[in-house]
């Protein structure tokens, strides 16, 4: 008998796109959404571990409305850590391995060159504390069989996000302002999908050790270079799109200046970093066209 994989957060973009990589791979994989299973409840988390028996749990449920978070932090910690720590004590007991979708927000957003895994952590943002004792839930519990893998700036086409946005406003909007002084690293779903259940199939081989790992896409850029990509690819007018500062854009929660995150971590699980973001991008794009104007 294969071993079972359940992925919580089934519902969501990464998740969705979690379980198709699975498929693939021709792995026995349990969908559970919110309504399936309440991460942070140890009696919904318990019952599921029973039914199932899942040797990988893969967590893809967040609270990522990062601004709402702001206000309501003891939500967001329910989810964003709570959770974690309950499926952790789980697969403590059942002998199980977690993955542990997390977030460049756990850092200050003011460095100058790429954070490494093991950089000092500094969240400024209710959003980033929280997903921040999730991570330290993981690890403490599980030192031989927890893994985080942190990402940022996901987009993919079983959901809203920025990518769909841009593509949406370029059929309504002559001129774009766009923010040009945050600097990240747009992720595909598909390709940290991808990462995630390559080590999970590492940590059942033996091959990939626990720890953190950063799960965002080669390269670097800025929320105005990225759209001024996305308006490239739509065959519009790259010009359209114009430069802006974040402080013409306030919102609740403050956005990291700078979340590039380092990949030398793979290396000791023998996969490859995640691909350069303008090749992701190209590859994705048909699919979120299709999803955004159908």
């Amino acid at each position: 008998m294969s071993a079972v994989w359940l992925v919580t957060g089934a519902g969501g973009m990464l998740g969705g796109d979690v379980l198709t990589r699975l498929a693939a791979e021709d792995v026995t994989a349990v969908a559970a959404d919110r309504a399936a299973v309440d991460v942070a409840d140890p009696a919904s988390v318990r019952a599921a571990f029973e039914e199932h028996r899942p040797a990988v749990v893969v967590n893809c449920a967040a609270w990522t409305a990062v601004d709402d978070a702001e206000s309501q932090e003891d939500a967001a910690l329910r989810v964003n850590g709570t959770g974690p720590a309950v499926l952790a004590e789980a697969c403590r007991e059942y002998g199980a391995v977690l993955l542990q979708v997390s977030t460049d927000y756990v850092f200050a957003g003011d460095g100058e060159k790429p954070y490494a895994e093991d950089d000092p952590t500094g969240p400024r943002s209710a959003y980033g504390r929280t997903k921040l004792v999730g991570e330290q839930a993981v690890l403490s519990t599980l030192p031989d069989t927890g893994y985080v893998v942190r990402t940022a700036w996901l987009y993919g086409a079983g959901g809203g996000n920025f990518v769909r946005t841009m593509i949406k406003l370029e059929g309504v909007k002559d001129t774009l302002d766009v923010v040009g002084d945050q600097r990240g690293q747009p992720t595909w779903t598909v390709d940290l999908a991808d990462r995630l259940v390559r080590l999970g199939l590492g940590a059942l081989a033996g091959t990939a050790p626990a720890g953190v790992y950063h799960g965002t896409s080669g390269g670097e850029t800025t929320w105005f270079g990225f759209t001024r990509e996305i308006f490239r690819l739509l065959g519009a007018d790259p010009t359209r799109v114009r430069p802006t500062t974040s402080e013409a854009f306030v919102r609740p929660a403050p956005r990291p200046a700078f979340s590039v995150l380092g990949h030398d971590g793979w290396a000791r699980a023998g996969i490859e970093p995640v691909r350069h973001w303008r090749e992701a991008l190209e590859e994705a794009f048909p699919a979120l066209l299709a999803a955004e104007r159908p």
